[in-house]
């Protein structure tokens, strides 16, 4: 999926216009339009002022992800920072078995 697609969908989502989204960026409407259209590409600095403003990731921008809510480490406690770094060690067998024991742990 390329990332102009990523940047409408972001957009409507928040109901928002192009032009208000510009605003917010302190950009040109029609700079927006051609970064949404995929008509000019976005540079680093752009794409992390468009991350931060959405507040999602610039992978989740460029499309390398596709989990679009931003986590910093600030974020996660001492647990949730001690789970990853076990699921790290684990091998690629043992994290798929991992992350099937987790689902059924958590369906309702």
């Amino acid at each position: 999926m390329a990332y102009f697609k990523r940047l409408r969908d972001l957009r409507e989502d928040r109901d928002l216009t192009q032009k208000e989204v510009a605003e917010k960026l302190y950009m040109q409407t029609t700079q927006y339009r051609r970064y949404e259209s995929g008509e000019r590409s976005i540079g680093l600095d752009v794409a992390v002022l468009i991350a931060d403003f959405y507040n999602v990731s610039v992978d989740y921008i460029a499309g390398v992800s596709d989990y679009n809510d931003r986590i910093s480490s600030k974020d996660l406690t001492s647990d949730e920072k001690q789970l990853i770094t076990y699921f790290r060690e684990l091998s690629e067998n043992n994290k798929s078995r991992l992350l099937e024991r987790a689902l059924t742990l958590t369906e309702k």
